[in-house]
């Protein structure tokens, strides 16, 4: 076994090109480049897997620099190992400008962590938005107006980053606009890309604000050409619609305290322009309809006066004529009560049940 060793031993010595082998080991310095480069050979992916990579390559070839030059006093090693950190080091500046060329202001930051990022919408393609808005982030002083009704165009689409923004109609407060939601998002939508139109209500900063806006024509462009940001934008247009609708929602109620749902077919004559005229004119003609129906006809035939009046059925007896609808608590619902016969009232509608919609046009 020994022998064997020992032959194998020969045979490297005579294979090698050395003519003599140091006796003394390296330097710390070698020993420490090379730890610096195994270190270096285990780094990860990514932005800061290249970072930790970059870095001990490029203290790993100056230690090697400094080897060659002190302790081995070889030429080559010097300009290679000097070669290599220079690569190394022009790297690690390329990642550190890449990283503040894709950095975002504090503002789009923060926009992108409320509002995209529970969405996981790529980084990238919200800085295709950003960069649709040409990255300004525009103010409005308290009181000043955003958009006044009848007289804006409508040209762009606005989201809140801060402050507070009233909503009006004809002087009559309808909602707020608070921040991270769309400021115009009904307007948007009642558009198409080549219809032209004007703001229908007021909307005037209560505070300091500031926002952010696409152009119309530029953002049309760029939903056109990105499916994936209309489908974006479709979503949180819809949901931003939808929280001002629950919001006025909130707002209609009737004079007798009942709060009614706008989504309801039922309120659509309450919301009409025509509600409060035709009013009063359809609760006389339901005042009309309603005597004859109460009062006992005057000329009947010979052989219907003769005929005995038809008992009511055993059933009816045992509850007592539910009282008329008109002689309410409620004169708001008296059109619902004059519409439905008498007879046809089932105890538990007796009870007061709330009508489905006011006949006055409720308050806001």
């Amino acid at each position: 076994m020994s022998a064997n060793s020992s032959r194998a031993g020969q045979l490297l010595l005579q294979a090698s090109a050395c003519i003599s082998w140091k006796q003394d080991v390296e330097g710390a310095v070698y020993h420490l480049a090379n730890c610096l480069l195994l270190l270096g050979f285990m780094g990860g992916s990514g932005v800061y897997g290249c970072f930790y990579f970059f870095g001990f390559l490029s203290a790993g070839y100056l230690c090697c620099v400094l080897w060659g030059w002190f302790s081995a006093c070889g030429l080559d090693i010097v300009l290679w190992s000097f070669l290599l950190a220079v690569v190394c080091l022009l790297q690690l500046a390329h990642l550190v400008y890449r990283l503040r060329e894709d950095t975002l202001a504090e503002e789009f930051d923060l926009l992108y962590k409320t509002l995209c990022l529970p969405l996981q919408v790529p980084l990238q393609t919200y800085k295709e938005i950003v960069h649709c808005c040409e990255k300004q982030v525009l103010t409005l002083a308290t009181e000043q107006t955003y958009a006044v009704e009848g007289e804006t165009p409508i040209n762009r689409l606005s989201l809140l980053l801060s402050g507070r923004v009233r909503v009006s109609q004809d002087g009559q407060f309808l909602h707020y606009i608070f921040p991270y939601q769309f400021m115009d998002s009904p307007e948007w939508e009642s558009l198409q890309p080549s219809e032209e139109g004007v703001f229908q209500v007021t909307l005037t900063a209560e505070t300091s604000c500031s926002y952010i806006s696409w152009p119309r024509k530029s953002l049309h462009l760029l939903l056109t050409k990105e499916r994936y940001i209309s489908c974006l934008f479709s979503a949180l247009l819809g949901y931003d619609i939808s929280e001002k609708l629950y919001t006025l929602n909130d707002k209609l109620f009737a004079k007798f305290g009942l709060r009614f749902d706008i989504r309801l077919p039922s309120l659509y004559h309450v919301l009409g322009p025509t509600a409060a005229d035709a009013g009063p004119e359809s609760e006389k003609g339901d005042e009309e309809a309603c005597e004859p129906a109460a009062s006992p006809p005057q000329a009947t035939p010979t052989s219907l006066q003769q005929t005995p009046p038809c008992s009511p059925p055993p059933a009816a007896t045992n509850f007592p004529a539910p009282p008329s609808r008109a002689r309410l608590s409620r004169p708001d619902s008296s059109i619902l009560a004059s519409r439905i016969p008498l007879q046809s009232y089932s105890p538990v509608i007796s009870r007061g049940q709330a009508p489905l919609a006011p006949t006055h046009t409720p308050e806001l």
